[in-house]
């Protein structure tokens, strides 16, 4: 089956986010949701641009800004060793408005304390965020730890879903 790679920007609060997906005859599996300019994100060219075929994923998105959706129904196609699968697996199962922490989330994968390193290295290649909520995981001191997409827009994130309240400047 011929399949080939496609992508797509979605404004948002955060700022454009790049979606990239792999579009075959049975339809979109999405590969990424990143913000541009990353570290490890995937390049895109401006002749495979194709928002069509993320119709829906812009649909969910928009929601999810509006604050009419906590959890996200795509098809995925990320790609990464079984571990890094299984961390962004486990992310899935953090509740919108919640956070968890580095050692609860090895305590969930059943690793040992000391692949910590590992689980904060997996976080930080997740290739979809928020669909895959590594913003949602912080330090033990309640601290907010790097995030993929930054800390600021982690903090933004938090406060959207209700996990940290609002503060005022």
């Amino acid at each position: 089956m011929h399949t080939r790679s496609v992508h797509t920007v979605h404004p948002s609060p955060l700022g454009d986010l790049v979606l990239t997906g792999s579009l075959s005859p049975a339809g979109l599996l999405l590969t990424s949701l990143v913000m541009p300019g990353r570290r490890g994100a995937a390049a895109v060219r401006a002749e495979d641009r194709d928002d069509a075929p993320f119709a829906e994923a812009h649909r969910q998105l928009d929601a999810y800004f509006a604050g009419r959706r906590t959890h996200f129904e795509l098809p995925l196609a990320a790609t990464g060793t079984p571990f890094r699968r299984a961390v962004w697996q486990t992310l899935e199962d953090v509740p919108y408005g919640t956070t968890t922490t580095y050692g609860e989330l090895t305590d969930r994968l059943g690793v040992p304390r000391a692949e910590l390193r590992a689980v904060g290295a997996a976080l930080g290649a997740n290739p979809l965020l928020l669909v895959r909520p590594c913003h949602r995981v912080i330090g033990a001191d309640g601290s907010m730890r790097g995030d993929a997409g930054g800390v600021e827009r982690k903090l933004w994130l938090l406060t959207h879903e209700g996990a940290l309240q609002p503060t005022l400047v």
